[in-house]
């Protein structure tokens, strides 16, 4: 198993479309790359400086790291700062943050080929995890919970990743 940390702006719709990737063994929705000291939501919301994220352990005999990158720049607007969707602020910033120095190969091949399709340089951090936070039980899965809750992902594209 490998683990990858993505960022997309609000964690609740980037973990139900995640969790429709084939070998995507599970995920968990946190805080990262922050100060170091565990914030509560409300704390990340007045802008702690951590970013909503999805901890992504994946079975590499199942799926790449790029294919599920792939699918992750489809929900994303990489070209947008601290905002995805309706949603503003710090914590809405996109990234991806790695575990392990071997996966940035794997990942800048994928990023600069999504930078040369956008003509513009992305504003998606790449980097290793420095921190990560788990949210709060009831940000776990919470679209599953929730089936009507906002999302900025298009419900469509939920179906995409079930097909990868």
């Amino acid at each position: 198993m490998n683990t990858i940390y993505l960022a997309g702006g609000c964690f609740w719709g980037m973990q139900k479309f995640i969790d429709g990737i084939d070998g995507v063994t599970k995920t968990e929705v946190g805080y990262a790359n922050g100060p170091d000291i565990a914030p509560t939501y409300k704390e990340v919301c007045r802008s702690s400086g951590h970013a909503e994220t999805v901890k992504i352990e994946y079975d590499e005999t199942r799926v790449t790291l790029g294919k599920i990158l792939e699918y992750f720049f489809m929900v994303i607007d990489p070209l947008s700062v601290n905002k995805q969707g309706e949603d503003e602020g710090v914590q809405y910033r996109t990234g991806i943050y790695y575990t392990d120095e071997t996966q940035f190969r794997e990942i800048r091949s994928v990023y600069d080929a999504e930078e040369k399709k956008a003509g513009a340089k992305l504003a998606v951090e790449l980097g290793p995890i420095v921190n990560f936070f788990p949210a709060e039980e009831y940000h776990q899965k919470y679209l599953d919970k929730n089936p009507g809750g906002y999302c900025h992902i298009p419900k469509s594209m939920f179906n995409i990743s079930r097909k990868a």
